[in-house]
């Protein structure tokens, strides 16, 4: 990349559907910057900041590339960040303020993320992906699945996702249970839940699915012994962040067939390393975290991004 003198340089990070520049109208931002767009990722700190060294903005697609303080101490050249997303947990905010560095977010829509957990939860009862291999492979009905009406839903959060996935939930007749650290008796009555233990919540739960934000609290929370605590009848499902259940935890779990199986959105190291177990294990229905990877969060995602950029070049002066 040829950094431009009079003009602004604008990367756009990780963009793996080639999608950015076909969600939102970028041609606002002509004559004052210019846009690159990286459809791959780097994980490497060192090869990150040889890419970025050029820009002044840089587009950060949710915590896919991570903008730590060795990042942001490594690009001198760099005055805002154009965050996707209300909060993103990977920014080193601090170091950001530090270097006088401004940090935008964006607007965006949970409904994507509550169609995809009942989208994992409905083709892990049914083995969907296991069929539709079969039947290309020349098979015919190999097993038979699991009903949803009048088993246990368990709720690990009940936030707004969680809230909304619990209402579907009753919608297919199922026993919606919950437990979180502050859930209440009442809020939990409010998506039509009953309150439980955290024990109970693992006991009794025939689809226990997790809607956590991460942090220090709730790092780890899912270990050995909660999986053990599960029906092996049960199944787990994750479309919050991977750290959230220890990841080695849930492999022995799946490999033993103490639990029937899980389903995954997303994962400790994103991309998932092309060796992992999660990648082959048969009672693992994998997908790479796509909960919020649908046409309007795109659309909503982008727009906002172009606007915080306008909106920060205007309180610019000459590159």
């Amino acid at each position: 990349m040829n950094a431009n003198p009079n003009l602004f340089n604008v990367a756009v990070l990780d963009d793996y559907q080639n999608a950015a520049l076909s969600m939102a109208d970028w041609s606002v931002l002509a004559g004052r910057t210019t846009v690159t767009v990286f459809n791959d990722h780097l994980a490497d700190t060192d090869a990150v900041i040889a890419r970025l060294e050029p820009f002044e903005v840089v587009c950060v697609m949710r915590e896919r590339t991570p903008m730590t303080r060795a990042v942001i101490s490594g690009l001198p050249k760099l005055r805002l960040i154009a965050s996707t997303g209300a909060r993103n947990a990977s920014i080193d905010l601090e170091a950001a303020a530090e270097r006088g560095v401004q940090v935008a977010n964006t607007g965006g829509n949970s409904t994507p993320t509550v169609e995809l957990t009942w989208a994992l939860i409905l083709a892990g009862a049914r083995n969907i992906a296991a069929e539709n291999a079969s039947l290309r492979a020349g098979g015919w009905q190999r097993f038979v699945g699991e009903d949803l009406s009048g088993k246990t839903l368990g709720l690990l959060g009940l936030g707004k996702i969680g809230g909304a996935v619990a209402r579907i939930g009753k919608a297919f007749g199922m026993e919606v249970i919950a437990w979180s650290q502050n859930l209440t008796a009442e809020r939990a009555a409010e998506a039509g839940a009953a309150l439980v233990s955290k024990e109970d919540l693992f006991r009794r739960s025939d689809v226990l699915t997790i809607h956590l934000v991460l942090s220090n609290r709730t790092r780890g929370l899912v270990s050995a012994n909660e999986l053990a605590l599960m029906k092996p009848t049960a199944r787990l499902v994750n479309t919050s962040r991977g750290p959230i259940v220890i990841e080695a935890d849930l492999i022995a779990a799946l490999s033993s067939g103490r639990i029937a199986g899980a389903a995954i959105d997303v994962f400790d190291q994103e991309p998932l390393p092309s060796d992992h177990p999660f990648r082959t294990l048969p009672n693992v229905l994998a997908t790479p975290h796509i909960g919020y990877v649908s046409r309007n969060v795109y659309q909503r995602f982008y727009q906002d991004t172009v606007d915080n950029i306008r909106q920060w070049l205007d309180r610019q002066g000459e590159p």
